[in-house]
């Protein structure tokens, strides 16, 4: 069996050949980290976390390495430290919201049942790395200084004669087109509005840094170019896959290609471009002025993270996903039912029918349906649930913590159920009936078979 996974640059399912199976390189688009990540930036971190696991199963563990960075210089990060700690000088706050935010966003991805990646680097650790990338490009002829600017031009890209690859590719667009379909900051030294910034001059207070290329003011990096530098740091001038929402397409992964293709002068950075769709609630945009903007650590309050993983999952990752309480509930129903039957069950090798499924450009919903046909066999459905990263808990603490999130006492329903255990037996069915409805309005559901009557939080 080989992999095939979907590559946006060529636009083509591909079969996936590691540039060295022994060394398989991933790079994947982190937070911003200024405040609690929303739903929406949960799909990538588990799309990608399932495509980690998948890799290490092919090729094991010690042979993947995963890369996703974090963003902590950034405009946003500015105007959230300087709202939040107006007492204090902006580094300071700035380090005390992206430690504060970091930690947020580790406990609702770990919630979700994601493996950390093997490196997380921040972008202010590697600001060498991004000036000395700029300096190649001044250097290449691909970037220029203007006040204490210096900033990338696609059209000097596009005129190079040499194996790199044409500026838009990736996107599909040609400039005309990037320039009416994005929002192009118009500066007076500019020498095309389609030039973007690799380094800018610092304002009064803000994170700062020596600036390349003969700068003598003090500056900070644009922000395509933090991803350029990590990605070369941690996986080098060409590595097997790249990835990020669709939204990061162009400009951000546009930009990132011309950045490291001219400053190493290669016809690409990553083999294979990968990019998940987008998501709505109900039907709609998520907005704030909606009403439906949900964070990850909003959801976990009412569901455990296993719950919204598997509700991610059944939309394959390229395909705009809409989610829903129904959706949710359902995902609920099936939680429970898998861990009744395979969780305290020790684990076999993951099942073919479940790994074809994800061979195939990560169809998830395919591997699901998967799943529910391995009911039957409950070692396999076990293994193959922990490849997908579900099965965290014992069945015994999945069904404690469900019962202590809606506050049902498990004593009390074990009570009400015995008094209608013994009211059945003497036909009694009007007190049965009735403790029955008081168990359902407390919130509990119980069902009734041949070795006895069980319960479980209704959803």
């Amino acid at each position: 069996m080989e992999l095939r996974l979907y590559d946006t640059l060529s636009r083509e399912k591909r079969t996936f050949v590691p540039l060295d199976a022994n060394n398989v390189r991933m790079y994947v688009c982190g937070p911003t980290v200024y405040d609690f990540a929303h739903i929406g930036n949960a799909r990538p971190v588990i799309v990608f976390d399932v495509l980690f696991r998948l890799l290490r199963h092919l090729y094991g563990e010690a042979h993947v390495k995963y890369v996703r960075n974090i963003t902590d210089v950034d405009d946003k990060i500015n105007d959230r430290a300087a709202r939040d700690f107006p007492g204090l000088p902006l580094n300071e706050a700035i380090r005390k919201v992206t430690e504060q935010t970091g930690k947020q966003f580790h406990a609702d991805v770990d919630a979700l049942g994601c493996l950390r990646p093997t490196v997380e680097p921040r972008a202010t650790e590697h600001i060498g790395e991004m000036r000395e990338i700029i300096e190649r490009l001044v250097a290449g002829g691909f970037a220029y200084v203007a006040e204490d600017h210096v900033l990338f031009s696609p059209q000097a890209m596009n005129a190079a004669n040499s194996v790199l690859p044409r500026y838009g590719a990736l996107s599909n667009r040609s400039l005309d087109e990037m320039i009416a379909g994005a929002r192009v900051d118009v500066a007076p030294y500019k020498k095309d509005n389609t030039d973007f910034v690799l380094w800018k001059p610092s304002k009064p207070g803000e994170p700062s840094w020596p600036s390349p290329a003969g700068i003598a003011a003090q500056g900070r990096p644009g922000w395509h170019i933090e991803c350029s530098a990590m990605a070369w740091k941690h996986l080098g001038e060409h590595f097997d896959i790249h990835g990020g929402g669709i939204d990061l397409v162009f400009p951000h992964h546009e930009n990132e290609v011309a950045q490291t293709c001219c400053a190493f002068h290669r016809e690409r950075m990553a083999n294979t471009w990968m990019h998940n769709g987008f998501l709505q609630v109900e039907g709609e945009k998520m907005s704030k002025s909606l009403g439906n903007f949900i964070t990850i650590h909003e959801l976990l309050a009412d569901w455990p993270g296993e719950v919204l993983r598997l509700n991610m999952l059944k939309t394959q990752y390229r395909s705009p996903i809409d989610w829903t309480m129904k959706s949710l509930e359902e995902s609920a129903k099936t939680l429970d039912d898998w861990y009744r039957v395979a969780a305290d069950v020790a684990p076999t090798e993951p099942a073919a029918s479940v790994i074809e499924p994800l061979l195939d450009d990560l169809n998830t919903p395919q591997a699901i349906t998967a799943l529910h046909g391995l009911r039957g066999d409950a070692a396999a459905l076990s293994g193959s649930l922990r490849l997908l990263g579900f099965l965290a808990e014992s069945a015994a603490q999945w069904e404690g913590r469900k019962q202590q999130a809606s506050g049902v006492d498990a004593k009390e329903v074990e009570r009400l159920i015995a008094e209608r255990t013994a009211a059945r037996s003497r036909k009694d069915f009007k007190e049965s009936d009735r403790i029955r409805d008081l168990l359902a309005a407390m919130g509990v559901a119980i069902k009734d078979s041949k070795e006895g009557t069980t319960w479980e939080i209704a959803r």
